[in-house]
């Protein structure tokens, strides 16, 4: 309530009888600018929304920076959830279960009482019914949906999020400081005679710097208001400055010593970034492995089917033939037995490929229960692939007497793909593009800056400390007094040395001897990483030559198991053959025609990893990679 004063405009506190004013404080013009000055700094305040945008702001500029720094280039990045995600849609476009609305996002979770930012009540999206066909999914598209969908890739990206707001905080050390503190307190002294009432309001302003050099200024202003609210109101301002300046001399001086946690900070972005760089690789390979392992299971299933189609045909005929007589009964038995054995087959492959495409689900981020179909038509691309590697030569082989000398032949290099290169050539290209050796090696130098930095700290404290302190508090006691001014010439100055001799430096001793150790820890990860990059790039090589080798023999196997798939069953027909013959030779057509696609796709999955192990698989920020070709200068990361 607000009562008229012939002084001015007056404050007015009411008692518990409403309508009736126990003392008004009026409000005189310094009082007002005070006043003011208060209403003014709560109105600079910035909300929670406009706190996480200017975060958001900051981390998103350390982090283009050090992009740059770490990659050579720089990417969009952010960590805000897609508006529409493939989870949400399966989940209400094919009408699956789900426990709560966050399964469906934060966006739809209810707003609980006094949260920080406004926000629209949740509205469940209109997805329209996805109908009775799967959603198909070709690999390319897998690769983004794991980027927008995957909980682990979303976890990998906040961790270089807030690495970014790490730094910015140990930034803030070393920019200018402000602080400000209101106080306003009414007080009644019972004990004094007559008693006194009076309103004491406070306000505090400091500013502080800190230089890299570990000179440390902070600057105080304090403003005192006192006014007694009865008697002669007596009203009294206070006003008073201090300054005080420190500089280490010898501990903890110098720009390394002081900017280490800094210096820290900025290369942990950086790792953040190469490990990140390195889980997108990774993630793109898992990716693939999956994706292409469902497709070849489903391959064995239709290969299992196919032969459990030709068991039941031959039971049949084998049936006949026992009952003309012309085929003994344990022959049809022996049939029946493999048909039987057939149709477990059938079922344990159906089995596999259910479980593996849930597995691909999980990697993805997307509910198991959604009906989901992977594009069959990357494996017809890799069979285009296949012909470039071993060819189309089915020329006879040529006979030999069985006396002449045998001569083994090596695996031929004659078809070698693209990245089958020499061991050197790509060891050499590992280590020079291998981030996470990159980050091993930062370790090192981050390890020698920690000794030199808990070396520092067996030295003695040497503190420079000078101080100034001009102008006068307020309070109720002198209320009566003048008004305080601020007259530096009739201030208190000072300066000392502050020495902290080192006599108790136990934990620094025991600190100094760990950094030490550390050092040397550092450098057997570098040796640990370089040599399992080594042993992984040599396996990768192998795996790619033997996958290129098996290929060639199973396609040569499948070749001959349906020619003797074929003949067998002429010769039954002649009573010149066993059931069993034509049995043998159909478990070798199955096993031949699912070892040929294992080939083909482990080839594809080795190269794959080969290029993530030598560094050089390029990801972008939507999950899509670029393969590496020798032949094409490739940027290095």
């Amino acid at each position: 309530m607000v009562q008229g004063d012939p002084e001015g405009p007056a404050v007015v506190f009411l008692c518990h009888e409403p309508r009736k004013p126990r003392y008004s404080v009026p409000m005189t013009p310094s009082r007002s600018a005070v006043t003011v000055g208060c209403l003014l700094l709560l109105a600079g305040c910035l909300s929670p929304a406009e706190y996480r945008e200017q975060a958001d702001e900051v981390a998103a500029d350390i982090i283009a920076r050090k992009q740059e720094e770490a990659l050579g280039r720089t990417e969009p990045f952010t960590i805000e959830p897609p508006a529409d995600t493939l989870r949400r849609r399966l989940l209400l476009g094919q009408d699956l279960a789900y426990s709560s609305p966050a399964s469906l996002g934060t966006d739809q979770l209810e707003t609980p009482e006094k949260w920080p930012e406004e926000r629209e009540d949740p509205v469940l999206p209109e997805v329209p019914p996805m109908g009775e066909e799967p959603f198909r999914m070709s690999l390319d598209e897998a690769l983004q949906v794991g980027a927008r969908n995957s909980r682990t890739y979303q976890d990998r990206k906040e961790s270089v999020f807030q690495s970014a707001l790490a730094l910015d905080l140990e930034r803030d050390q070393f920019r200018s400081t402000f602080t400000g503190l209101l106080d306003s307190m009414l007080s009644s002294d019972l004990g004094s005679d007559p008693k006194i009432d009076a309103l004491d309001q406070t306000g505090t302003a400091s500013v502080s710097k800190k230089f890299e050099s570990g000179l440390e200024i902070t600057t105080l202003l304090a403003l005192d208001l006192v006014n007694l609210l009865k008697g002669d109101h007596s009203e009294a301002l206070g006003i008073l400055s201090d300054t005080t300046i420190s500089l280490p001399l010898l501990r903890g001086a110098g720009r390394e010593i002081v900017t280490e946690p800094m210096t820290q900070a900025e290369r942990n972005v950086v790792y953040a970034i190469h490990t990140f760089e390195r889980f997108k690789r990774i993630f793109a390979v898992q990716v693939a492995t999956d994706y292409l392992g469902v497709l070849q299971q489903i391959d064995s299933v239709i290969n299992a089917e196919e032969n459990y189609r030709r068991l039941i045909v031959l039971t049949r005929r084998s049936r006949r033939l026992g009952d003309a007589g012309r085929l003994p009964e344990v022959q049809v038995d022996q049939a029946k037995q493999d048909e039987l054995r057939a149709r477990d087959r059938w079922i344990a492959a159906r089995e596999l490929y259910d479980r593996r495409l849930d597995s691909f689900k999980l990697t993805l981020g997307l509910p198991v229960d959604a009906w989901i179909e992977l594009d069959r038509a990357e494996l017809e691309r890799l069979e285009a692939l296949a012909l470039d590697l071993v060819g189309t030569d089915e020329g006879e082989e040529e006979r030999l007497a069985a006396d002449a000398p045998i001569e083994l032949v090596e695996p031929s290099t004659e078809e070698a793909g693209p990245l089958e290169m020499e061991d050197g050539l790509a060891i050499g290209l590992a280590l020079e593009n291998r981030l996470d050796l990159r980050t091993a090696i930062g370790r090192v130098e981050d390890a020698q800056r920690g000794v030199i930095v808990a070396a520092d700290a067996l030295q003695a404290g040497v503190d420079l400390v000078a101080s100034g302190t001009f102008g006068e508090r307020r309070s109720v006691s002198s209320a009566d007094q003048s008004n305080a001014q601020l007259r530096p010439e009739r201030g208190f100055y000072g300066a000392s040395l502050l020495i902290d001799l080192p006599w108790e430096r136990t934990r620094e001793r025991n600190t100094y001897r760990n950094s030490l150790i550390a050092l040397e820890q550092s450098a057997r990860d570098v040796q640990d990483i370089e040599d399992s990059i080594k042993a992984a790039v040599r396996d990768g090589l192998r795996s790619l030559l033997q996958a290129r080798e098996t290929y060639t023999i199973q396609e040569q196997a499948e070749r001959l198991a349906d020619r003797r798939v074929e003949s067998t069953n002429i010769l039954l027909e002649a009573g010149r053959a066993e059931i069993r013959d034509l049995l043998e030779a159909q478990e070798a057509l199955l096993s031949a025609q699912n070892t040929r696609t294992a080939a083909l796709v482990t080839y594809r999955i080795s190269a794959l990893e080969l290029q993530r192990d030598l560094g050089v698989l390029q990801v972008d920020e939507t999950g899509l990679w670029k393969e590496y070709r020798p032949d094409e200068q490739q940027p290095r990361p």
